[in-house]
């Protein structure tokens, strides 16, 4: 492979059709279903998939066939058959829904307002992950721009990622002739420690989501009158959240969700703060605000390899400017508990129901309903062609080594894959760099760092072994 032509053509096909459908893609508020129960009525999913297709026929690799399925009120799925030369299988992965608006987007920007400013593209679900079926095909492209040999590629499209992918797992074998097994999987959903090389992930943790509701009346009573002998269920929910939690220390309390972290894991943490020069993860702390940890070590593994509880919404509760002297009737939470990579989801629900809903603080009325769970994900050892190739690619666009790190987020997509396929070959990466701020307000797209990322993941493709 010529890099040159290969950085050349990634470049131009960015600028000509990627940024610029990337900005009709934002303005889309398709939330993911658990955001937009009405998503079907609301018609945003169905207008980011006319999108998509209408892109992808316009800019599949030739000769390559789109398959687009909607199977029983399900999201949508996109597949992008792009038959090659060469034996083998390699599976391209992303999701066009999105996470809900948040607040405190910038003056003049906004979730559903694409904002170019510098070399930065701002607007929900460009980073995640509406980049990377535009990406994967300009990848593919460049390889036949070449001439290039390849493997059959695959590109798979979902529209329920940030729901913990539903109904992936329906389509996994609705479509299992066309997907066929995938020898090497790209996953193109996931971050990077910094703007200035190649990263890969090695690990996710899985999710827990649920809503926990405790009421205590029937309706809103007098406060002077009832407080004192009616306990509040804030205090109640406070009660059951220190059953899971620690708070003063964030640590989880349940035995059930905590792994023994294998050690090449603590080391590849310790390697990565060395290569880093002991820099962690930028966030915007608010004013002298610290860190649950000063190690940088630790806070790495208590983002990627320990569970962790936020919670991430609540109802019962009015706003301050509405909040009269009422002892509330109910409270209801949204928690979202974060579990190591290589814990079982379904271990890891059983034990919060069972400490959120047995002996309840005054037989006080709970109720926990969980969302769709998701395991984690702990990559396989690279096969020593693809550790040179992604070395070479890092080098070849960066200048620099490319690096590992776990990541805390989840892709419930790659814990299905790694059991379905468990010989499969993995490179999960991303642009989700310092600041880029997913799920948050001011998300945005590195644009030149997005370009590279492109130009790598050629340049792996190219590298795949002909057998």
């Amino acid at each position: 492979m010529d890099q040159i032509k290969n950085e050349d053509y990634v470049n131009q096909f960015w600028d000509d059709h990627i940024v610029p459908t990337l900005v009709d893609y934002i303005r889309i508020p398709n939330k993911s279903p658990d955001f937009d129960p009405d998503w079907v009525e609301s018609g945003h999913m169905a207008a980011a998939l006319e999108l998509a297709q209408a892109w992808a026929e316009k800019h599949k690799p030739e000769p390559s066939t789109v398959h687009v399925f909607q199977e029983n009120n399900r999201t949508p799925l996109i597949l992008i058959d792009c038959p090659g030369e060469a034996e083998g299988n390699i599976l391209m992965y992303g999701h066009l829904d999105k996470q809900p608006e948040m607040e405190g987007w910038r003056d003049g920007f906004g979730p559903w307002t694409p904002v170019m400013e510098g070399d930065k593209l701002y607007g929900r679900g460009g980073a995640d992950d509406g980049y990377a079926m535009f990406a994967a095909t300009a990848a593919v492209r460049s390889l036949k721009k070449q001439g290039m040999k390849h493997p059959r590629i695959l590109i798979l499209i979902e529209f329920s990622e940030e729901s913990g992918s539903p109904d992936l797992p329906f389509y996994m074998d609705h479509c299992s002739a066309v997907i066929g097994v995938p020898n090497l999987v790209v996953c193109l959903d996931s971050g990077a420690g910094n703007y200035e090389q190649f990263w890969t992930t090695t690990s996710l943790r899985g999710l827990i989501g649920c809503t926990v509701r405790v009421d205590v009346l029937t309706e809103g009573v007098h406060s002077g009158s009832a407080s004192g002998l009616v306990p509040s269920s804030f205090r109640v929910l406070r009660q059951l959240l220190s059953k899971l939690e620690d708070e003063k220390t964030g640590t989880i309390l349940l035995d059930e969700l905590t792994v023994e972290i294998p050690d090449y894991r603590v080391k590849e943490a310790v390697d990565l703060i060395a290569a880093m020069d002991g820099e962690t993860e930028k966030f915007p702390w608010h004013g002298s605000m610290n860190p649950s940890t000063e190690d940088p070590v630790e806070s790495t593994l208590r983002r990627t390899w320990k569970p962790a509880l936020s919670i991430v919404g609540m109802d019962g509760v009015p706003a301050v400017k509405d909040g009269g002297n009422v002892l509330r009737p109910y409270t209801a939470l949204r928690l979202s508990m974060r579990i190591p990579p290589t814990l079982d989801k379904e271990i890891a629900v059983d034990a919060m129901r069972k400490a959120l809903t047995v002996d309840p603080p005054y037989n006080a009325s709970v109720e926990v309903k969980f969302d769709e769970p998701a395991t984690g994900w702990n990559a396989p050892a690279l096969d020593s062609w693809l550790d040179a190739a992604i070395q070479e690619a890092s080098q070849a666009y960066f200048n620099k080594p490319a690096l590992s790190i776990g990541e805390g987020g989840t892709i419930p997509f790659m814990a299905m894959l790694g059991e379905k396929f468990p010989q499969a070959q993995f490179v999960i990466t991303g642009i989700l760099g310092p600041q880029s701020n997913a799920h948050g307000p001011n998300e945005f797209v590195h644009i030149p760092y997005a370009k590279k990322l492109t130009a790598c993941i050629a340049s792996i493709l190219h590298q795949f072994p002909n057998k």
